[in-house]
């Protein structure tokens, strides 16, 4: 099966999919018996890694593999015309980091090297040949993803970890596409990654020692904090996060508060820099939709989800249906047009 075939209904889809942009806090994880077991000694060395999903979150991921991490890098996606997009991401992103931390030098100058280290393809076997690492960012859909691994899985180098940037669904049911899935784990990056501090490094029951130390070490080289998660609905950050944006939604619903007094009393009483409504806007409302979505279809019915927290919001699917997305569309809970 060609590399077309496989990343084609993701290509379309990589600018508006779940390209959660999640903002919390990293705080280290506390160790938890064997199942967090992170002994540096077993890693794998790691030099190459390949980049699935050209969009915000895998051109994100590629540039701080490049920049912090000093990784060659393979980014790839199904049309040269989204590389291209994903190089103009990175390179953007890049100016601006340079320009705050460098602003007397050329920023073009001190991004060519890392740029350099960042190679790009269409050819989704050839991008994972020499891979270490392999880290797919695309759509929030399981069968796309697990048909994209199936065919990783055949043509990748022996020993390659494979890890998925989902941040809702099941890192566990995404490796059933794998022969040996001790060397699949999830591996959650926060958008926009070049700022966001935190991984969520995802462990199934059936991932090794090594695949997991070796992911957590490569979170770290990338200067981020990782912290260890098991393979939960919404791992920790989401498992958090979209209840309390739902519960807000429900005070509004109910007549109880404004969407501005809801927003107002957490970041005056409980601190945080955003409110859940700004948060929301900010995540996507479709994407906060989806995930909500997927967790009552496939995670209420196993008991890991209360049907409460992610109940369907009438106020939600409205603004969805009217292309109120959020920040990203102009409008969501909150206008934007004229700021």
């Amino acid at each position: 099966m060609s590399a077309a075939s496989l990343l084609s209904t993701s290509s379309r889809a990589v600018a508006r999919a779940a390209q959660q942009s999640n903002i919390l806090a990293a705080a280290a994880a506390a160790p938890a018996a064997r199942a967090f077991s992170t002994s540096l000694a077993a890693n794998k060395e790691v030099k190459n890694v390949t980049v699935f999903g050209a969009g915000l979150m895998g051109a994100g991921i590629a540039q701080v593999l490049a920049h912090k991490a000093n990784i060659n890098v393979v980014l790839a996606d199904v049309t040269d015309s989204a590389l291209a997009n994903g190089k103009k991401i990175i390179s953007s992103s890049l100016t601006r980091v340079f320009k705050k931390s460098n602003p007397n030098d050329d920023p073009a100058k001190l991004s060519e090297p890392i740029l350099a280290r960042i190679s790009t393809t269409t050819d989704a076997g050839a991008a994972v040949a020499n891979a270490d690492v392999v880290i797919e960012a695309i759509i929030e859909n399981v069968k796309i993803k697990r048909d994209l691994f199936k065919f990783v899985d055949g043509k990748k180098k022996s020993g390659a970890i494979l890890a998925s940037n989902t941040s809702s669904l099941s890192v566990s049911d995404i490796a059933e596409a794998v022969s040996d899935k001790s060397t699949f784990a999830g591996f959650h990056a926060f958008n926009p990654v070049p700022q966001m501090k935190l991984i969520e490094v995802v462990r199934t029951k059936q991932t090794s020692d090594e695949s997991f130390d070796t992911l957590m070490e490569l979170a770290r080289r990338m200067g981020k904090v990782p912290v260890a998660c098991v393979d939960s609905p919404g791992f920790i950050v989401n498992r958090l996060l979209v209840p309390y944006m739902f519960e807000a939604i429900r005070l509004v619903e109910r007549n109880e508060a404004t969407v501005e007094d809801v927003d107002t009393a957490m970041k005056l009483g409980a601190g945080y820099p955003m409110g859940p409504f700004e948060l929301s806007d900010l995540v996507g409302l479709d994407t906060l939709s989806h995930i909500a979505r997927g967790w009552r279809e496939q995670r209420v019915q196993t008991g890991e989800i209360s049907a409460e927290s992610v109940a369907e919001s009438s106020l939600l699917e409205k603004l969805v249906k009217e292309g109120k997305l959020g920040r990203k569309s102009g409008a969501g809970f909150y206008d934007y047009s004229k700021k």
